[in-house]
């Protein structure tokens, strides 16, 4: 049972029960007067602030502030828990950001092409970088109801959210990433390895299902090289540089490095 120490005039500090407890109603009488909250007062004047605060997270542009203020989201956290109030604003975080999900699961359907990559890529990021904000503003509540009376932490049910709802489209793009190995150029470097390495961070098995691609960006993917495989390693190579050679892009920037090369040649020689 969670434990939270309050000071009782002066004297000794003594623990009182966690946010789910009667004690929790001394706590916050000692510190808020003898007020109790009722489902209007968590709804009107400390769940809309919160919920606020989760959305401008959660569809937060890149390079675009946004005014949070994170000591009075701490506050209604504090004041909710207090009253006892854990598991329906647990609740009400989930069932806003599973809705926030599903709506991005749809509109990721509806990608086609490099553009769903490029999408999938943006809503991975967007959403990780929300839950850099997210988390520390429900502190209170991970602390003393997730972790204590759960079990578990609010993070990676967070995350966890995010793999349950996009399952479909996290498939989608692993296989994408994957054929596009054969494409040299097909896909920016820079989107592969965010893909991977914020899926990795997710969930580490993914790199089972495709541990060559993982194998690109995350070392220690694969087991340690062997003598015995140096052969396979240098056909591997062999074959991408051929792979290369035959890719319009890579040939016309040779042709080009050529040309002036030769046209350099010719000046210095005249």
């Amino acid at each position: 049972m969670e434990n939270i120490h309050e000071e009782d005039h002066g004297k000794q500090s003594k623990k009182t029960h966690g946010p789910e407890s009667n004690g929790e109603s001394t706590l916050l009488q000692s510190t808020y007067g003898n007020a109790v909250m009722t489902d209007d007062d968590y709804v009107a004047c400390y769940w809309m602030q919160l919920d606020k605060a989760v959305r401008q997270l959660l569809y937060q542009q890149p390079g675009v502030s946004i005014r949070i203020s994170y000591e009075q989201m701490y506050s209604c956290v504090y004041k909710c828990v207090c009253q006892q109030y854990s598991e329906r604003m647990y609740k009400d975080l989930r069932r806003l950001i599973t809705a926030y999900l599903q709506d991005k699961f749809i509109y990721l359907q509806m990608c086609t092409g490099t553009e769903f990559l490029k999408q999938f890529h943006s809503v991975l990021k967007q959403y990780t970088v929300a839950l850099g904000g997210i988390v520390p503003i429900f502190t209170f509540l991970n602390r003393f109801y997730i972790t204590q009376k759960l079990r578990t932490e609010l993070r990676p049910e967070l995350e966890k959210l995010f793999l349950q709802h996009l399952n479909t489209t996290i498939y989608h793009a692993l296989v994408q990433l994957h054929e596009a190995q054969e494409k040299p150029f097909s896909v920016d470097p820079s989107i592969a390895s965010d893909i991977v390495h914020g899926l990795f961070s997710f969930n580490p098995d993914y790199a089972d299902l495709h541990p060559g691609l993982f194998a690109k960006y995350i070392p220690s993917i694969l087991p340690p090289c062997l003598i015995e495989n140096i052969p396979d390693y240098i056909k591997e190579s062999h074959e991408m540089r051929i792979q290369l050679l035959s890719h319009q892009e890579f040939n016309r920037n040779n042709q080009c490095q050529r040309k002036r090369c030769n046209d350099a040649e010719t000046t210095m020689k005249r």
